[in-house]
């Protein structure tokens, strides 16, 4: 009984290591930067229809569904693990009709042909003294795997509510720079018209007409390209909401317009993420679970005791199963000491050893891919805040320029060439600062997610996704 508590091979605890005390964006800040704000992130944009998307998604998508599914999966092992704990005891009973060869009968004399009738009836029952802990180890491994499948379902919600914000805006950012082509092309075939009527009245020559119907079919050569694009994004939109491709052509074409997140994002300190982020969480746990499992092999290599036990009755009647003197019983403990196996079991150790150092370099790479990745996307998000503000001085300043030139091509006092290049710097600069708006709802959509903002509401993962019926005894069906 004393030894029943005994354990071998490490036990867990969680690694430490050194982190940064500020982001780099906040090494001159004097005050506490402020915790992250990260529940429900993307409402900050402020746009029913991405709200009601993810809501969707959230319910609908595969990944999500196969992520509970998991945690359904690790929960039962975790189950299976715990019942090796406990005694195990199995009752059987029989009962057998046969004829001998031959019998003696009260007189003395042989008859052949005897039957005879036999019942039995039993219980066996084993107890593993669990010694070293064998059992134990996989009863804490399997709890840690619960736990790693949990986060796995977190992460999944984490990047799905991350690749529905990113393609949403996509969408809206190809609806407008659509929008800004056609508009585009209509002033440039309209500058075009003028060129032809200043041709047909001697002012111009024909290579200024040719140029100005060559711009505008170039700005209207980008709208197929976009158009697929767009078509592609609503495409994986639909997708990940769990629903065939077209399912949110009609809804999303209608159109809206790209989301502006305003607000700053608070990150709090590197800490934080070690928190925050599922996949580090996930790979914390992995690395316990692979810590138990050395404990569990660790524990093959120290001798087993195992406690059997059996009782069973033997009678020609029902009614003789009670008696005492057809009641027959056994019990007494099983030892098992491994001798020699070819070093298979330190082998095994080794093995266990070595996946475990595996998982705790992934741990320490998952955390640095996690500081990693909200440096950049801060960085990101702040470098294009001051390119979009210098792109929408550049498109200003292009478009009073452009209207300046096709007033003075009108009056005749410039030539085409400004009024050509005026509409070709225009429309890349209007084109760039929408790109740049994008961007700017991406990197704030990356940033969120860098920091381990995605789904908290309640989910339901008791639910399976296929219900069997029918499953008790019946009669089999040959399936053609």
């Amino acid at each position: 009984m004393l030894l029943a508590g005994c354990s071998v091979g490490p036990d867990y605890a969680t690694p430490s290591f050194d982190l940064p005390a500020r982001w780099q964006d906040q090494s001159g800040m004097k005050k506490e930067p402020a915790a992250p704000q990260l529940a429900h992130w993307w409402e900050r944009m402020k746009d029913p229809t991405l709200n009601a998307l993810i809501n969707t998604a959230v319910a609908g998508n595969l990944d999500v569904a196969t992520a509970k599914a998991k945690i359904r999966e690790a929960r039962a092992t975790y189950r299976q693990q715990v019942g090796g704990l406990f005694p195990q005891v199995d009752f059987s009973a029989s009962a057998t009709r046969g004829q001998n060869g031959s019998r003696v009968g009260s007189g003395g004399d042989i008859t052949v042909g005897g039957l005879y009738t036999d019942y039995q009836a039993g219980f066996d029952a084993s107890w593993e003294l669990d010694l070293f802990g064998a059992n134990r180890r996989g009863v804490e491994a399997a709890g840690f795997a619960a736990q790693s499948a949990e986060d796995d379902l977190r992460g999944t919600l984490l990047t799905l509510v991350g690749d529905i914000s990113s393609n949403y805006v996509a969408v809206r950012g190809y609806q407008a720079r659509i929008a800004l082509a056609q508009r585009t092309a209509a002033s440039q075939r309209e500058t075009a018209a003028l060129t032809r009527t200043k041709l047909e009245a001697g002012a111009v020559s024909a290579v200024d007409l040719s140029n100005a119907t060559g711009l505008a079919a170039s700005t209207e050569a980008n709208i197929p390209e976009l158009k697929s694009q767009l078509a592609q994004s609503i495409h994986r939109l639909s997708v990940l909401t769990g629903q065939p491709p077209s399912a949110l052509a009609a809804q999303l074409n209608r159109g809206g317009p790209i989301p502006s997140p305003r607000n700053r994002v608070s990150k709090g300190v590197p800490a934080d993420v070690l928190r925050n982020r599922p996949d580090v969480r996930q790979a914390e746990r992995t690395l316990a679970q692979s810590t138990a499992l050395i404990g569990q092999a660790e524990a093959a290599r120290y001798p087993a005791i195992s406690l059997t036990g059996n009782i069973n009755t033997d009678g020609t009647k029902v009614g003789d199963l009670v008696r005492g003197s057809a009641i027959s019983w056994s019990y007494g403990p099983t030892l098992s000491i491994p001798v020699f196996t070819g070093g298979q079991l330190k082998a095994a150790v080794e093995v266990a050893e070595a996946q475990r150092d595996q998982n705790f370099l992934a741990y320490h790479a998952a955390i640095l891919t996690a500081l990693e990745d909200v440096e950049n996307a801060s960085v990101a998000l702040n470098q294009e805040r001051v390119k979009a503000g210098k792109l929408s001085e550049s498109a200003s300043s292009y478009r009073e320029a452009a209207r300046l030139a096709r007033s003075l091509y009108q009056n005749g006092s410039t030539s085409f060439l400004e009024v050509l290049d005026a509409e070709r710097s225009l429309y890349s600069a209007e084109d760039s600062l929408l790109v740049s708006r994008v961007a700017i709802a991406t990197d704030y959509v990356a940033l969120n997610k860098a920091l381990g903002g995605g789904w908290d509401g309640a989910m339901d993962v008791t639910t399976p996704a296929v219900v069997d019926t029918n499953t008790g005894p019946h009669f089999s069906q040959i399936q053609q």
